[in-house]
């Protein structure tokens, strides 16, 4: 039996392929970030910006959920730089955590993204494994 090592399942929501209208201000100085996302989640979006941003900043995040006409507010934290070097960047971009997001909105985000399709995984990151996982099933003797 060969050992299959098992991925890692990173996220706890779903990404979805979407463009849609937003405002992302950095929270300490209320300089505007970006006014557009491509990838959307309950969690977090990725938005397009020209600016310079450090992982860890926190932002104040407005937008419409796909397919509704409401603005709802968030707080974040960025996440991720993209600094759009890579020939499937989409751009320079910030991957966004959500750190403050109420339930209602998330309610609404939920069944906006539902029939919105996927987004597709980034080729160029490394594929990350579970690598406690992938043991445990080795001695157990179970197939990954």
């Amino acid at each position: 039996m060969g050992a299959v090592l098992v991925p890692l399942k990173e996220r706890r929501s779903k990404r979805h392929a979407v463009r849609f209208e937003c405002q992302v201000v950095r929270e300490r100085d209320f300089a505007l970030l970006g006014d557009w996302a491509v990838d959307l989640s309950t969690g977090g979006m990725l938005v397009m910006t020209d600016q310079r941003v450090l992982t860890g900043e926190d932002v104040l995040v407005s937008f419409r959920a796909p397919g509704l006409r409401t603005w709802f507010d968030a707080e974040a934290e960025v996440a991720r730089v993209i600094h759009g070097r890579r020939g499937n960047d989409p751009g320079r971009a910030l991957g966004l955590r959500f750190s403050r997001i109420d339930r209602v909105t998330k309610t609404y985000l939920r069944a906006g993204l539902a029939s919105m399709p996927p987004a597709l995984p980034d080729p160029s990151r490394e594929a990350r494994f579970d690598y406690a996982e992938t043991v445990t099933r080795i001695l157990i003797g179970v197939d990954a």
